[in-house]
């Protein structure tokens, strides 16, 4: 008989990670664990405020679950729990639950490439221009920043004070829905020549306003805007030419696949990024590197430790999970 269970963990951010609404001293996940009895299964997710979220209310979905375990799946999950961070814990342990019980990878079950070792974005957060540019030399080995900003004059004033001290960076500028159409617009401007990969959601998710022509870089980028498959034709309307794919937003890999597909296909520029958390809530999305334009998976780097097994990073560069974190067969229960 199946059984599924949902932890509340608290784990110490390196420092203080600031973005335009929040400043945290560490990050509150839930994991999940499904088992069959011989088998167990494991996914993480960070309860998000923005949208409403918190670690108590995201249980209590996992735990709405308790009387569909025989029927729950991949498949059916997705008209049981509506896209967010529950889903996503829930439909990474089913995906690593039946790694376990087929002997097949996750990769494998859903058609992947194998991936890769890719490089990975490393996020500053917010401070004053002056102490941004000291992380960003701190972190000379990372060649692509992205950056918090929290309005724009000194959000500006810290890219440009980065690129002084780092002329080999290239940087995502990532608002949080902090600046104006108008200040976007400036910012944009003002910026044009210099390395900047993507301006990420500089405005509210509400803003109706539309961005110019697509061919004008920086490309702007969507991550509060977007979720799952269904905004994107509004989104690519408004002038959004990229897209943050992350699968606390989605609710799992089994609508992140389906996204990036129907992305790519609109042709937008694909994302794989993340919340500040473990390496397990890292190791789902790492299957989707190789289909990916712009990785931004450093969450577990942002973390004072993390779990072991954990993901290895290596300079700038992210490797895929390994065998014995999540997604493969690995024989022995085992317990997080």
């Amino acid at each position: 008989m199946r059984e599924i269970n949902s932890t509340i963990e608290h784990w110490p951010v390196a420092g203080t990670f600031r973005i335009s609404r929040s400043s945290l001293t560490e990050v509150i996940v839930v994991t999940v664990a499904i088992t069959d009895g011989v088998h167990t299964g494991y996914g993480e997710c960070r309860p998000y405020a923005r949208y409403n979220e918190t670690a108590h209310g995201v249980c209590a979905q996992i735990n709405s679950l308790s009387d569909k375990l025989e029927s729950l799946s991949t498949e059916t999950l997705q008209d049981f729990l509506p896209a967010g961070a529950a889903r996503n814990a829930v439909d990474c342990a089913l995906w690593d639950l039946k790694a376990q019980q087929t002997g097949q990878s996750v990769a494998q079950m859903l058609n992947l490439l194998p991936s890769k070792t890719s490089r990975t974005a490393f996020t500053l957060s917010i401070d004053t221009p002056a102490k941004m540019q000291t992380a960003a030399i701190k972190a000379k080995i990372h060649s692509l920043l992205k950056i918090k900003i929290g309005d724009y004059d000194g959000g500006l004033a810290a890219a440009l004070a980065i690129f002084k001290a780092r002329p080999d960076a290239e940087l995502i500028i990532d608002a949080n829905e902090a600046l104006s159409f108008e200040q976007t617009r400036a910012m944009r401007d003002r910026l044009a020549g210099y390395p900047v990969v993507l301006i990420e959601q500089p405005v509210p998710s509400s803003e109706t306003s539309a961005f110019d022509a697509a061919d004008m870089l920086p490309i702007i980028c969507a991550d509060e805007s977007l979720h799952t498959r269904t905004e994107l034709p509004a989104l690519h309307k408004a002038g959004y030419r990229a897209v943050n794919v992350k699968l606390d937003k989605t609710g799992g890999l089994t609508e992140a696949v389906k996204l990036i597909q129907t992305a790519r296909a609109q042709g937008f520029v694909i994302m794989i990024g993340c919340m500040v958390g473990t390496s397990l809530a890292m190791a789902p999305a790492t299957l989707l590197m190789d289909y990916a334009d712009v990785v931004d998976l450093d969450g577990a780097l942002l973390l004072a430790k993390d779990r072991n097994p954990g993901i290895h990073y290596h300079g700038e560069f992210i490797d895929p999970a390994p065998n014995a974190l999540w997604g493969q067969p690995r024989g022995a229960l085992r317990l997080i």
